[in-house]
């Protein structure tokens, strides 16, 4: 396989919805056939693309199709597109959670995934447990497990629980043990499908640090699933974006997320900056209010406005709290304001649509800023959000020559001032 440690070669996969393989073992024979004979596979014309926004004809869809990549070692290879485009299914297929319908997979080492929140992991067994059965199925011998064993509990920050049945743990618990025990376990290949969506920022800074130890130090591959553009831009070293199963685009990450920023705006004038958790609710357009605001999307800075964000719930929400963060040089965090903070409480959301409003003061320095807004509900992100639309913020006066909006910051402060004797 020379440098590349995986190559994909017309990989698909075709799901029939609804029923499991065709439906039919005379279906499935005259496949088989036609396969051993080299024939065409008349019943291949059947199968549609998988766009999940036009209702096709077909019961049978390509979940993948003739998807064609390769990944060098130390690589760390970021997989983008939205909900739907295939990539939890490609993930499955390297895996071998499922085989491909069509194509071929080839692997030059020890592969470890962490698809979704407690996957491998055996409920009624202690984390203890769960380390050393994820470590057997890696083909890991008891010892060289015990030899990570101390650095794994360590990592994942849940010591206490270590002895505990995972049945017990909370999904931020669960994804911390099963991050630590992937990353520290010493696979070839490591395989994440949205570990960031989970967890607190602290561990999501940890495990970015740990990707990027893992393949900087140690040459280990990393493919990477997520729809976190600040994080795919900081850890990977190339990207593919998919789009209805196929293939759009492979290369630079600055040219893929350039043509998945332009190509995949959900609802009004944003993209999923996080995949959501669920179809319970999406945010579809955000705007400001006030006095000095000059259109829906500018303001005066210091001056006080107010955030409006259109949210459609389509099923009930609990124990709800909102976030928004102004963003700058596209992927800072210039500031951040929850909604928990006004009230001091939780709230719970009934199918409608519904006004988020923020009021606040932004004495910040002129120039186009980075809108973004998630809803968690019970710690778990439903939606989390970023508008392709800046926030504009402009100066109310101007002293020709005089640079007053130079740093970040653009404070209102008290002044005065009085006659004096002498001179200091």
């Amino acid at each position: 396989m020379a440098e590349n440690i995986l190559e994909i070669e017309n990989l698909s996969k075709m799901y029939k919805l609804g029923e499991i393989n065709t439906g039919s073992l005379s279906t499935d024979i005259q496949r088989w056939f036609s396969k051993i004979t080299n024939k065409p596979d008349a019943y291949e014309k059947l199968i549609e693309v998988n766009d999940r926004e036009t209702k096709g004809e077909s019961k049978y869809v390509w979940s993948l199709k003739d998807v064609n990549f390769n990944v060098k070692q130390g690589e760390v290879f970021g997989i983008i597109g939205k909900n739907g485009a295939g990539k939890s299914t490609l993930l499955k297929l390297l895996s071998k959670i499922t085989k491909p319908t069509q194509g071929s997979i080839k692997v030059g080492g020890r592969i470890a995934s962490l698809l979704e929140v407690g996957t491998g992991f055996h409920p009624d067994l202690s984390g203890r447990d769960n380390i050393y059965l994820n470590g057997a199925i890696l083909g890991m011998r008891k010892h060289e497990i015990t030899a990570k064993l101390d650095e794994i509990v360590d990592f994942s920050g849940i010591e206490r629980y270590i002895d505990t049945p995972v049945k017990r743990y909370s999904s931020g618990m669960f994804v911390r043990l099963a991050f630590a025990v992937a990353a520290h376990l010493e696979p070839d290949i490591l395989i994440l499908d949205e570990v960031l969506a989970v967890g607190d920022a602290e561990f999501q800074k940890k495990c970015l640090a740990k990707m990027e130890d893992v393949s900087k130090k140690h040459g280990r591959t990393v493919l990477f699933v997520s729809h976190n553009i600040a994080a795919v831009k900081q850890l990977c070293t190339k990207a593919m974006l998919l789009e209805n199963g196929m293939v759009k685009h492979v290369g630079s990450v600055e040219s893929t997320l350039e043509i998945y920023q332009e190509t995949d705006k959900d609802h009004e004038n944003g993209i999923r900056n996080i995949a959501a958790a669920n179809e319970k609710g999406y945010f579809t357009s955000w705007k400001i209010t006030g006095q000095s605001v000059q259109d829906e999307h500018s303001c005066i800075t210091g001056e006080a406005v107010n955030f409006v964000f259109s949210f459609n719930c389509v099923s009930r929400i609990t124990v709800c709290q909102v976030f928004i963060r102004i963003m700058y040089d596209d992927d800072r965090i210039l500031l951040i304001a929850n909604s928990k903070d006004y009230s001091n409480n939780y709230f719970d959301l009934e199918p409608g649509n519904y006004s988020m409003n923020f009021k606040a003061t932004l004495p910040i320095k002129t120039g186009k800023y980075g809108v973004q807004v998630a809803l968690v509900s019970q710690y778990v992100a439903v939606d989390a959000w970023e508008s392709n639309t800046k926030l504009t913020v402009l100066d109310n006066f101007n002293v020709s020559g005089l640079h007053v909006n130079e740093g970040i910051l653009n404070i209102r402060t008290g002044f005065n001032y009085q006659p004096s004797n002498s001179f200091v």
